[in-house]
């Protein structure tokens, strides 16, 4: 069972900064309903060697817990994230956003440290109402894997993710399964020769041809 605990808030602003009293606001709500149990806001133009060192052109950065976000969120937003900070999860929509946000190396970071990661956010893979850019960003995380341990590692959900329902999801795994570069993988691969989309079928002769299966199969010609 997952213990919540109510985690800690800091806000960098700078005076001007458009965005920054809608953080203010909306965190300081939080403190006082109890999403937060305490909020440090530090002035980036008066804190000089009090403030870290992030990136001053983004304004305001907001850290909730373990999660670090530049610009603004809506107070909806900044309830959310604090109830996953509370609970231990939200790491899939995490690197998902930061995906999103095309901050990739801190999202390979994260999954470097913590390996268990990545399979949560090929997860989202799954979900319809993920973004576009999303998906191109775990695209770009899985080739820059490709033939690491880290990547063999996730083949149990993209063995799984291969049955979804939807064909995308089953051409992004059979794609992805592809690029760990284990041969372990061709049997699942070579099911999707028969798949009722014709992208998926294409894409899993592809991944069989890059894993050096060139046996011929009963798909469509």
């Amino acid at each position: 069972m997952t213990t919540e605990r109510v985690p800690s808030a800091r806000l960098l602003i700078a005076t001007g900064c458009a965005h920054c009293a809608t953080a203010i606001e909306g965190l300081t709500r939080l403190v006082k309903t109890g999403l937060i149990d305490r909020l440090e806001i530090i002035n980036l133009l008066v804190a000089t060697g009090k403030a870290p060192k992030m990136d001053r052109r983004v304004l305001p950065q907001i850290e909730i817990g373990p999660f670090h976000f530049e610009g603004a969120l809506s107070p909806g937003e900044l309830a959310e994230w604090a109830k996953a900070a509370a609970s231990g999860g939200g790491w899939p929509a995490y690197l998902g956003y930061l995906l999103d946000q095309r901050r990739f190396n801190e999202a390979k970071a994260l999954i470097e440290t913590h390996p268990e990661r990545l399979a949560g956010l090929l997860g989202l893979l799954a979900e319809p109402d993920t973004p576009l850019a999303t998906r191109i960003g775990i695209g770009a995380l899985m080739e820059d894997l490709a033939g690491q341990a880290l990547a063999r590692a996730a083949i149990p959900t993209l063995e799984t993710l291969t049955l979804s329902a939807q064909p995308q999801t089953r051409a992004d795994a059979c794609h992805y399964l592809g690029l760990t570069g284990d041969p372990g993988v061709i049997p699942s691969v070579r099911r999707l020769l028969d798949d009722d989309d014709d992208e998926v079928s294409e894409i899993a002769a592809e991944t069989l041809a890059l894993l050096g299966d060139n046996r011929p199969g009963d798909h469509r010609d």
